[in-house]
């Protein structure tokens, strides 16, 4: 991981096996990323089985759901439904803790 927003403990965990760099902590029904994201970065749509809630820790997120376009930042959290199509992109160097819990383990519980 280049971007150094996270502490050593967080940056020893395993490396995520996906498309952007993260570092995973395993958890029962809840895979669990401390992610970072270069400027210029931008994830197509797709759509995860999973209910996601996540926190953005430094920089922007600019999140489509629906065609509408909603921008988080520092110390902002959003949350997507299981099966969800949503693309997002990253205009500048951003980091973020993302929860993806498990169809049928709601994330309000």
């Amino acid at each position: 991981m280049k971007v150094k927003h996270f502490p050593d403990l967080i940056t020893s965990l395993p490396p995520f096996a996906g498309p952007f760099d993260a570092h995973q902590l395993n958890a029962s029904n809840c895979a669990v990323l401390f992610a970072s994201y270069p400027a210029g970065t931008e994830i197509e749509p797709h759509t995860p089985a999973t209910e996601n809630r996540s926190v953005i820790t430094a920089g922007e997120l600019i999140l489509v759901v629906d065609e509408q376009e909603s921008r988080y930042g520092p110390g902002d959290w959003y949350h997507l439904l299981p099966n969800k199509v949503h693309a997002a992109r990253f205009e500048v160097e951003t980091s973020e803790i993302e929860f993806w819990f498990d169809a049928g383990t709601p994330a309000d519980q």
